[in-house]
């Protein structure tokens, strides 16, 4: 992402927090040294066992394509094809957070930080590759069987604590993190709000937390429901429901109400001629935030 684009993205995400009423720390926010390199609830109310953002619906829908995690080509082949873009966002943002080198082969050495909704663990191999130290719950007990399976054929990663778990869970066993991610994960959960409010509460004081979902506006019903699920045929149909989605701007807010100031937005762009995905500054489709947890 270019400094300029980066610029734009930043100045509309200052708009949005104002027209929420937010107030985000400008401050805090540096552009310099940037390195910026796919729900509605369902037809009927979700089901959400109690004291948990979970979602049973959606549990069900991932733990019937669980084994094709690792399939490049099978159902998850988007988040695969996304990995490289969402590394790029984590790298730049948090090296700069954490005081790091992000031109280091690992840049996360001395950082823990939690997967949440980690899957099959496509996304936490690579931040232990990294250096961090990575605990990756889900709350599929199959996704963490394969999980566990695919890092047990690589010593690097196979540190990575696995857990069949939520983020509840770990609130009530007081575990704290460096930064936590949930990436594709907040549009399937019952209650964004409350899910937020323990991921905040998983964070540590001046912490990091980085979400990644996708707008609700037509163009991503276009995009990410009617061609990425029927036409292109590279999701399951029924995968996301357009009503689960969430703004930017409720996605600020939601942060916001749960102390965590988002501090930096980015947007995927996917081009059909190179088959690759890249950060850009129109979050109108799927986007990716950047939040801090406010001291307590």
């Amino acid at each position: 992402m270019s400094r300029r684009m980066l610029s734009r993205s930043l100045y509309r995400l200052q708009n949005l927090s104002r027209s929420s009423g937010l107030s985000l720390h400008n401050s805090s926010i540096h552009s310099k040294h940037a390195l910026l390199h796919n729900r509605p609830y369902a037809n009927t109310p979700p089901r959400a066992t109690s004291g948990s953002s979970l979602n049973q619906t959606e549990l069900a829908k991932f733990a019937a394509i669980a084994d094709s995690w690792w399939d490049a080509d099978g159902p998850f082949k988007p988040l695969h094809v996304m990995n490289p873009a969402r590394l790029a966002f984590l790298r730049s943002t948090l090296c700069r957070h954490f005081g790091k080198d992000p031109f280091s082969a690992r840049p996360f050495e001395g950082l823990n930080f939690v997967d949440v909704g980690c899957g099959g663990g496509i996304l936490s191999e690579p931040l232990a590759r990294m250096g961090a130290s990575v605990t990756g719950i889900d709350a599929v007990e199959k996704n963490m069987k394969i999980a566990r399976l695919h890092a047990d054929l690589d010593p690097v990663v196979s540190s990575i604590e696995y857990r069949c778990t939520t983020a509840e869970n770990l609130v009530e066993e007081q575990m704290k993190f460096d930064a936590l991610i949930a990436s594709e994960v907040i549009e399937h959960v019952a209650d964004p709000s409350e899910f937020c409010k323990s991921l905040s509460a998983l964070t540590v004081s001046n912490g990091a937390t980085v979400i990644s979902t996708i707008n609700r506006s037509l163009r991503a019903y276009a995009t990410a429901i009617v061609a990425a699920e029927y036409i292109l045929h590279w999701l399951p149909k029924g995968t996301h429901q357009w009503s689960s989605f969430l703004t930017p701007e409720e996605l600020v807010l939601t942060l916001q109400r749960a102390s965590i100031s988002v501090e930096e937005m980015a947007g995927f762009a996917y081009d059909p001629l190179t088959g690759q995905w890249s950060l850009t500054d129109d979050i109108g489709v799927n986007f990716i935030a950047f939040g801090i947890k406010n001291s307590q």
